[in-house]
């Protein structure tokens, strides 16, 4: 029998591809199942992985045999080293597929140990039998089967540690897989030295292989193609793993950041609270569930009173503060199962789960209000505003998330028209009037064009003369369907649409028609006020093309007044001043309506330098109570104005009482009922034939709008 020895240098380096092989085993298999490989990308692992893998347990394999020294030259079949490096590659791509698989169940376990071992096993036996040794190798039996199991255990305990260290998350994974990876390179390497050791050779024996794979030049070519490969996978596996995991980072900042967008989009920026499409998307949920259990719940509508007031003048930083500070309070004095939102500007709603019944929600509606009586410290500076709240119910006020909304808006308005500071409940009242609007804005646009608007005139009379010394011009709408539509009906909707600049110009164009047709009739010349809207005033140009609509009709600026509410004038001054001047220039007299219920300032009445102050209904309806201070009011205007120079015109007289009471107030002009109602412009004709009249200009002007008279 012919003993070999073993070259240890080769030994030691078989043993480290054993261990390197066995670590890139482990590697590959924990990046595959680690990071979401599917597909192509999974295969190209399995298969780039067996091949480097093959080659490393290969190279251990013929290192191991190279080490193996016998008194005779050694070379290698071509074919059978080429077969037993296949079986390496198959062997390790089945124990890739297997470790990386989701779930490995023992029985898994068993079956790929026990294909993985005689893949080893064959591996190694057919390498031997690539020497081709005649007479044939033979094997001690005992050797053998010891081998065969150790191939079996070897295998079983690679698949198993390939499995159990799949995780990255482990602690100290590295220093663990390189404990297994040593643990299974010794299992392997000792397979294939017991395995050797199980040859056994004949005296005499020798290599009939006939090919070049000699010692000289298999071990460096094995030795750098195998390092290479499995360095190469190792460094693919590491940078991958690592790109993986950022590229899973960064898709995890991603829906991290796309979580709190999304968050964002449902939350008011300034408040905190809820926003109108976090609040619809609760309100479609709560009608679905209300829907399916046959519940109800209520819908409260919050619009604060006065704030553009307050936002204006003290700026939108104070504005924004309130707003904030509202919101803190509206959250605390509903419950806790309530939604508060905000929809937009001063716009809050409320989601009263559960509630229908309005002794239910008339307490919390309240609660709201008595907060509102309430100052808020904004930097200092104690604010308090009112709010106007509607209120609707599901089912009976709407089936719809808008329906329900809209009802709540339409109930708010109505408090709000009512006095403010007030609540309201929807009812088809609320419905009927909301669609009288809807047609009064869908016929404002034929109204025009079918001629269906005219004019009245309410006579302005002297104090102590009682002559007639001019004339308000209104505007009056007859329907063919509604009927007669009054001005607060319809100027209002026409502000809001925009209608009314048309509006406002086909009335100057009538104004100056008439007035024509009075001067070629031969009648006196008259003074006519005509009244001008806020929207007008914010028209580029407007004052340009009324003067040259008048100047056009060859009317003479001095006859012409317009008039601007007290409440436009003050709440913008530095615009109504502006256009005041402006009319002032082209020769056309400016007065300033319904003085005493806006916002008076002694300083902007002398900087406006208007001609005219009409004291507004209010205040003359106070002269029949018997106390003194209605009196005094009136009294203190007349003196104001006359001081500036204005000439004072009282509203609304409407008894004989108010009229000698002005009188002796000494107030210079009256209008209303008890002395004359608005006439058409026949009627005003002969009114100005039959009576007295003053003649003389004064000088005041303003814009045209039809008052609400």
């Amino acid at each position: 029998m012919i003993h070999g020895t073993y070259n240890l240098n080769l030994v030691a380096l078989s043993l480290v591809f054993s261990v390197l092989s066995s670590y890139t085993t482990l590697d590959v298999a924990a990046r595959i199942r680690s990071v979401d490989l599917s597909g192509g990308r999974r295969t190209y692992w399995l298969l780039g992985g067996a091949m480097a893998m093959g080659l490393g347990i290969w190279s251990m394999h013929f290192i191991g045999m190279l080490a193996f020294q016998m008194p005779m030259q050694i070379s290698y079949d071509p074919w059978l080293t080429a077969a037993s490096l296949l079986i390496a590659i198959l062997t390790a791509y089945f124990a890739l597929h297997v470790t990386s698989r989701g779930e490995l169940g023992a029985r898994h376990l068993l079956y790929g140990g026990i294909l993985m071992g005689f893949g080893i096993a064959a591996m190694h036996y057919t390498g031997m039998e690539a020497m081709q040794m005649y007479p044939r190798i033979q094997f001690d039996p005992s050797r053998f089967i010891t081998s065969l199991a150790i191939a079996l255990v070897a295998s079983w305990a690679a698949l198993w540690i390939a499995f159990s260290l799949h995780q990255d998350s482990q602690r100290h994974v590295f220093l663990k897989r390189c404990a297994a990876g040593l643990i299974m390179g010794c299992a392997i390497a000792g397979m294939h030295y017991v395995g050797m050791s199980a040859a056994d050779f004949a005296p005499g024996s020798i290599c009939r292989a006939t090919s070049p794979l000699g010692m000289n030049w298999l071990l460096p070519i094995t030795c750098v193609l195998s390092l290479s490969g499995l360095l190469v996978v190792l460094i693919l596996s590491t940078l991958g793993t690592r790109f993986d995991l950022l590229l899973e980072d960064s898709h995890h900042s991603l829906d991290e950041a796309n979580q709190q967008l999304k968050v964002l989009a449902m939350v008011d920026a300034l408040t905190g609270i809820p926003n109108r499409p976090s609040f619809i998307q609760t309100m479609d949920q709560r009608l679905a569930a209300a829907k399916l259990a046959g519940t109800s719940f209520s819908v409260m509508f919050i619009d604060l009173d006065g704030f553009k007031t307050i936002n204006d003048s003290l700026g939108h930083a104070c504005g924004d503060e309130l707003l904030i500070c509202f919101a803190t309070e509206l959250v605390r004095h509903v419950r806790a199962k309530d939604t508060v939102a905000r929809l937009g500007g001063d716009e809050f709603v409320v989601l009263l789960d559960g509630l229908s019944r309005s002794e239910d929600v008339v307490p919390i509606a309240k609660t709201v209000l008595d907060r509102m009586k309430k100052d808020f410290v904004i930097r200092g500076m104690p604010l308090r505003l009112t709010s106007s709240l509607g209120i609707s119910t599901f089912p009976a006020d709407g089936q719809t998330v808008s329906a329900l909304l809209k009802n709540a808006d339409m109930a708010m308005y109505d408090a709000k028209q009512h006095g403010k500071n007030a609540f309201r409940f929807f009812n088809m009242e609320l419905s009927n009037a909301a669609d009288r609007t809807r047609r009064i804005y869908r016929g404002l646009t034929e109204a025009l064009e079918q001629r269906q608007f005219s004019l009245v005139f309410q006579p302005k009379f002297g104090g102590v003369s009682n002559k007639v010394v001019g004339a308000e011009v209104l505007i009056r709408w007859n329907h063919p369907e509604m009927g007669n539509i009054p001005p607060m009906d319809f100027i209002p909707v026409a502000e809001q649409t925009g209608q009314i600049v048309q509006i406002s110009e086909w009335v100057i164009c009538e104004v100056c028609r008439q007035m024509k047709t009075w001067e070629l009739a031969g009648m006196p010349k008259i003074k006519i006020a005509i009244n001008l809207s806020p929207e007008q005033l914010r028209v580029e140009g407007y004052v340009d093309r009324v003067a040259s609509i008048i100047e056009t009709a060859g009317i003479d600026p001095q006859w012409i007044m317009f008039e601007i509410t007290e409440t436009i004038a003050m709440r913008e001054p530095e615009m109504a001043g502006e256009m005041i001047r402006a009319f002032q220039e082209r020769g056309f007299d400016i007065a300033i309506d319904d003085f005493g219920t806006g916002y008076s300032s002694m300083a902007y009445l002398q900087k406006f330098r208007v001609t005219e102050l009409k004291i507004d209904r209010f205040f003359t309806s106070a002269l029949d109570d018997e106390s003194e201070e209605g009196q005094a009011i009136v009294s203190a205007m007349i003196a104001l104005a006359h001081s500036l120079h204005m000439v004072v015109v009282a509203e609304g007289v409407e008894t004989a009482g108010q009229l000698k009471k002005l009188n002796d107030l000494n107030c210079d002009q009256m209008q209303g009922y008890f002395l004359a109602r608005p006439m058409s412009p026949k009627a005003f004709e002969d009114l100005i034939l039959t009576r007295p009249i003053e003649t003389a200009p004064t000088h005041q002007q303003y814009l045209l709008i039809p008052e609400l008279a």
